[in-house]
C-alpha cells in the first residue's frame, strides 16, 4: 500500500475512484479478497468505512502513480450469502529482496516495502542478524510473508526467486566524507552481492542504492556482463531521493501543492553531477536566476545537509528508504502490465556520449522500455552548460567503476 500522510481506503458495492476494469495476472494471482469493510479493516490497519476515498495529499508516488494505485483495484460484484458485495483484488503479487535490509536505509525501506499489496514475499538478508528486524516486520498486518537471511551461506537462498532486488548494503556518508572515500568498501560489497544475484536470479530487476551511485552501477554492469548474464534494461541506480528533494524544495519554494509538482533530475547522484531541471518542472513555474542557482546548489548538496544535521549519527536513511520504496513500487506495477509508469533513473543510456545517464525512463515488464530524451531537448543556458560541466565528473565516476570491476575476479 502506497505510504500516505492523509490517505483512507475504504470499501464500497459503488467505488468512487472511477477506476478501469483492471486484468488480474493469472499467472501472480495475488488471492486476496475483501468481501466486506471488516475484511480492510484488518489489512494494513487501515479504518473502513462504506466508501472509496482514494485521495492523498503526500505520498511516494507521484500523482500519476497514485490514480494507477486506484485503477489496480477493480470492483467485481459477486454473488455471497444471497448478498451483493463487492470483491476487490489487488493486483499480482511479487517476491521482493532487500539486501542491507538491518541497516538505517533497510529498517525503514524494509517497512514500506511490507505495506504494498503487490509483494506476497519480503525476504530481508544483511551480514548482521536481521531475526530481530524479521520478527518484528512480521508483526504488521500487511499480506506479504517476511523472512530473514544472516550472513554470507545464506545469501543464495535470500535471491531465489526473486522478482526484484534492492541493494542499499555498505557505510554509510560521515562528515567530512566524500562518495568516493566510500569506494573501497561499498565497491566489493556491491560487487559480491551482485555475484549472488547473477548466479541465483540473473532476471531480476536491480535496484542499486549503495554510495557511489555513479560508480556502482558500472560495477554491477562489469560484474553482471562478465558472469554472461547482463541485461542493462533491468539495472537501476535509484536516484529518485533526488527528484523527490527537487520536489520538495520548489513546491516550499513557490507554494506549491506537493502531490502536482514533478521535477526531472538527470545526470548523475553526486554533487555538481545532479542536475534539477527546473525549466521543465510541472506545473510550469518561473523562476529568478537566483532562485534556479539556490535551488540547484540545494538539491545537489542535500545529502551533506543532513549528514551535517545529524552531527556524525549518519546520514539520509528515511528520506532515502522513502525514495526507494517508491521506486519499488514503479517497478512492481510496471512488472504487473501497468503500460504508464515512468520515472528517473540512473542507466545505461545513449541520451548523451557516456555510458550510463540519469534520466526520466519508461518501465515495463522488461524493465527500461524506453529512454525519455525530450527532457534534454530546450535547456535553459543555465541547464546546459550544467550538463556540459558535470560530464567529466560523472565520465571518471563511470570508468572508476569499470576498472574496479575489472580488475576484480568474478568467483565462478
Amino acid at each position: 500500500m502506497a505510504a500516505t500522510s492523509t490517505a483512507n481506503f475504504f470499501t464500497t458495492s459503488t467505488p468512487l475512484c472511477n477506476s478501469k476494469p483492471y486484468m488480474v495476472s493469472k499467472s501472480k494471482s495475488f488471492g486476496l479478497r475483501f468481501y466486506s469493510p471488516n475484511y480492510l479493516r484488518s489489512f494494513s490497519g487501515l479504518k473502513a468505512a462504506t466508501s472509496v476515498n482514494c485521495e492523498s495529499e503526500s505520498t511516494f508516488l507521484g500523482k500519476e502513480s497514485t490514480a494507477a494505485l486506484r485503477d489496480s483495484f477493480a470492483p467485481k460484484a459477486v454473488k455471497q450469502n444471497r448478498d451483493t458485495v463487492s470483491r476487490f483484488q489487488p493486483c499480482a503479487s511479487f517476491k521482493v529482496a532487500i539486501l542491507g535490509a538491518a541497516g538505517g536505509i533497510g529498517q525503514p525501506l524494509a517497512l514500506l516495502i511490507k505495506m504494498s499489496p503487490l509483494v506476497s514475499t519480503l525476504h530481508l538478508y544483511d551480514i548482521a542478524n536481521v531475526k530481530g528486524v524479521t520478527a518484528d516486520l512480521s508483526h504488521c498486518n500487511t499480506p506479504s510473508q517476511v523472512l530473514g537471511f544472516t550472513g554470507a551461506a545464506e545469501l543464495p537462498n535470500s535471491l531465489k526467486g526473486v522478482d526484484v532486488v534492492v541493494i542499499p548494503a555498505g557505510v554509510p556518508r560521515k562528515p567530512g566524507m566524500t562518495r568516493d572515500d566510500l569506494f573501497n568498501i561499498n565497491a566489493n560489497i556491491v560487487k559480491d552481492l551482485v555475484e549472488a544475484v547473477a548466479d541465483t536470479c540473473p532476471d531480476a530487476f536491480i535496484h542499486i542504492i549503495s554510495n557511489p551511485v555513479n560508480s556502482t552501477v558500472p560495477i554491477a554492469a562489469e560484474v553482471l556482463r562478465q558472469k554472461g548474464v547482463y541485461d542493462p534494461k533491468k539495472l537501476f541506480g535509484v536516484t529518485t531521493l533526488d527528484v523527490v528533494r527537487a520536489n520538495t524544495f520548489v513546491a516550499q519554494k513557490k507554494n506549491l501543492k506537493l502531490i502536482d509538482v514533478d521535477v526531472p533530475v538527470v545526470g548523475g547522484h553526486a554533487g555538481i553531477t545532479i542536475l534539477p531541471l527546473l525549466s521543465k518542472a510541472k506545473p510550469s513555474v518561473s523562476f529568478t536566476d537566483e532562485e534556479v542557482e539556490e535551488l540547484t546548489v540545494r538539491i545537489q548538496n542535500a545529502g551533506t545537509e543532513v549528514v551535517d544535521a545529524k552531527a556524525g549519527a549518519g546520514s539520509a536513511t528515511l528520506s532515502m528508504a522513502y525514495a526507494a520504496a517508491r521506486f519499488v513500487e514503479s517497478s512492481l506495477r510496471a512488472l504487473d502490465g501497468d503500460s504508464d509508469v515512468y520515472e528517473c533513473s540512473y542507466v545505461q543510456s545513449e541520451l548523451t556520449e557516456l555510458p550510463f545517464f540519469a534520466s526520466r525512463v519508461k518501465l515495463g515488464k522488461n524493465g527500461v522500455e524506453a529512454v525519455i530524451p525530450s527532457d534534454l531537448q530546450g535547456l535553459t543556458e543555465y541547464e546546459a552548460k550544467a550538463l556540459e560541466a558535470l560530464k567529466p565528473e560523472l565520465k571518471a565516476s563511470i570508468e572508476k567503476g569499470v576498472a574496479f570491476a575489472n580488475k576484480q575476479p568474478v568467483a565462478a
